[in-house]
């Protein structure tokens, strides 16, 4: 078993490797001067169960193009087995035809993966759960879920809790959050008059004098969450604090989190935090890295990775 990474997220990358007690492979990912990427691996991996690491963030292109090329470059190095581990999968928001003439790119970007040379997917916290059926490959889609519940019950142990959902397409995850909580359910009802650009209509639960926790897999813009802290905490909520798994946290989406009624903002690490995610007061990071090391461990010695969405490990 061999880990390899790309440029996106190294700090997570560095960590899993730390949690699985293996180095990173040796490779070098370089440019030429009209930025085409280049990848060269220093190591032999000739048979080799080879785990490659790469969020495809911003920059997106870039990073999906480095992950491209790194498992060409494997899959040349005659590699027994390519696992392609993508915590964060970029294009996952366009996962059907909002409109005529228009793509569907996550499943473009399925199709690059596979062809570039990929025998397994791994990943996290998909945006849409058919995205999986989008590969012709094995695809385990892990869950932050279970890391979150724990952090939840280690902060507010017997405070009275209400998982909430911030959109409609979000309750699924927030009914489960909920269920392993013990907690009461509510959902906002937001009306988007257009891209972008979000209205809170109405609250749909309880929210008066509870613990309010807003669950949902990416914050972009933050417009979304901050509009659904200001509307709980309008009726009457004790505090209200959030729970997301990828932190894209774009433009000036953490200043907005900032001046938001949020009381914290929890991210995982699936996304390599910029400067100002890590000196914001009211955003914390949690690392996913022991589940996603666990995940790997347990495909490269053929073992049952279902049991990950019920404990986290470490």
């Amino acid at each position: 078993m061999k880990i390899l990474t790309g440029n996106s997220n190294r700090s997570l990358a560095e960590a899993m490797s730390a949690f699985l007690d293996l180095p990173l492979t040796k490779a070098r990912v370089r440019r030429f001067s009209d930025m085409e990427i280049f990848v060269e691996i220093d190591e032999n991996v000739r048979g080799e169960d080879v785990f490659l690491i790469q969020s495809t963030s911003y920059p997106a292109n870039d990073n999906v193009m480095e992950l491209l090329i790194a498992m060409d470059a494997l899959k040349r190095g005659s590699a027994r087995r390519i696992t392609a581990v993508i915590p964060y999968y970029g294009y996952a928001r366009q996962d059907r035809k909002s409109g005529p003439r228009t793509p569907i790119s996550a499943k473009l970007v399925a199709n690059l993966i596979t062809v570039a040379g990929a025998d397994r997917v791994l990943t996290l916290d998909l945006h849409a759960a058919q995205i999986q059926g989008f590969f012709d490959i094995p695809t385990d889609n892990l869950f932050a879920a279970p890391v979150f519940i724990k952090d939840i019950m280690d902060r507010f142990d017997g405070a009275e809790l209400t998982v909430v959902s911030p959109d409609v397409g979000g309750v699924l995850r927030a009914r489960a959050v909920a269920k392993r909580l013990d907690a009461d359910l509510a959902i906002i009802d937001k009306r988007r008059e257009q891209a972008g650009v979000s209205e809170v209509m109405h609250i749909i639960g309880d929210a008066a004098g509870r613990r309010c926790i807003l669950v949902d897999d990416i914050i972009d813009s933050a417009g979304t969450l901050c509009n659904a802290a200001t509307a709980l905490m309008d009726a009457g909520a004790k505090s209200v604090s959030a729970y997301v798994t990828h932190g894209v946290l774009s433009g000036g989406a953490v200043a907005r989190v900032a001046a938001s009624p949020l009381e914290e903002l929890v991210i995982t690490d699936s996304i390599q935090a910029t400067e100002a995610v890590r000196v914001a007061q009211n955003i914390r990071q949690i690392s996913i890295a022991p589940l996603l090391g666990e995940a790997m461990r347990r495909i490269s010695n053929e073992h049952s990775v279902s049991s990950l969405f019920d404990i986290p490990p470490g």
